[in-house]
């Protein structure tokens, strides 16, 4: 490939750095890039994400990109629309970071240690939720803006904590200010949470080609597949209260070889503040009809459907 290939982001640091590990892998790979900061609606409002929209940090990307303004688009990959956009091609899942959740508290505090009443800033209904039904007695507050915004609440003491992706702590290089990395059993992550989407158009077959065979991961595209999935069929968008979590697991066949299988968890926040509950194994091979089957359960046990079951784990 003889051209600059354009590689579009938004402008914030995490993105920012997002991209400089995508276009690095790129020059490796004896490619020229160029990287185009992009302003995004998400990027010039405060309001919170319920209120503006699913796709306000992807819609500006993506355009350009099916208008031939960029070639390459780095996107957080829970940011996007569940619906695929039929103008662009999901070229490049990369090795996914930690999906999991991460506190940031006062004092090097972890969520057990913080006092009944305690201010925790999200701006994430599906972690709100999720907090709330741990049972602590936490105040959950909302909370927008970057990350350093977030951190600062923290430091200045308007916070107690904040609860934010591993994943943007540890590309920013900020690893170091988490006082606790939750598991999955305290908190689910939204779905794709800690992968990156690399899209380009759809009829750009060399483009596609290069990003495929240089960046993309199979395990962490099937992992991403089936929480992504499960989000769909649950209707709910990027920021209702759906949490998810597929694992890529050694398993035995009826014949005592082992196989790699999925293992998805997943979560859903009813009307009522409950939560509920479910997990399914399936073929790695079938990640999107183990999602799909996973949220018919979620859905049955909510009583708004009588889809049958995935297998529980």
């Amino acid at each position: 490939m003889n051209r600059t290939l354009r590689i579009g982001t938004r402008g914030s640091a995490l993105a920012l750095a997002q991209t400089g590990h995508v276009a690095d892998a790129l020059r490796e790979a004896g490619a020229t890039v160029e990287i185009v900061t992009i302003s995004t609606p998400g990027d010039r409002s405060s309001a919170p994400i319920a209120e503006i929209g699913i796709g306000v940090f992807t819609s500006a990307l993506r355009d350009a990109l099916a208008h031939g303004e960029i070639d390459v688009a780095v996107h957080s990959y829970k940011d996007l629309p569940t619906a695929r956009d039929p103008r662009l091609s999901l070229a490049a899942v990369p090795p996914r970071e930690d999906p999991r959740d991460a506190l940031v508290a006062r004092d090097g505090l972890t969520l057990g240690e913080l006092p009944a009443g305690a201010k925790v800033g999200t701006g994430s209904p599906r972690r709100a939720a999720q907090l709330e039904a741990l049972g602590l007695g936490l105040d959950v507050r909302p909370l927008r803006g970057n990350v350093d915004t977030r951190l600062r609440k923290v430091r200045d003491g308007e916070l107690d904590a904040v609860v934010l992706a591993r994943a943007g702590l540890a590309r920013l290089g900020r690893a170091a200010e988490i006082t606790e990395t939750l598991e999955p059993i305290q908190m689910l992550p939204a779905p794709a949470q800690g992968a990156l989407a690399v899209e380009c158009r759809v009829d750009d077959v060399d483009t596609e080609h290069l990003l495929q065979s240089t960046l993309d991961d199979s395990a962490s595209r099937a992992a991403v597949a089936s929480e992504r999935a499960l989000l769909a069929a649950l209707e709910a968008g990027c920021s209702a209260p759906v949490g998810a979590l597929a694992d890529v697991v050694e398993d035995l066949a009826e014949d005592g070889t082992v196989v790699l299988r999925l293992s998805l968890r997943g979560v859903m926040a009813t009307e009522d503040g409950d939560l509920l509950r479910a997990s399914a194994t399936g073929d790695l091979t079938a990640a999107e009809e183990l999602g799909r089957a996973l949220a018919a359960e979620l859905l049955d046990l909510s009583g708004h459907a009588t889809a049958s079951p995935a297998r529980r784990s």
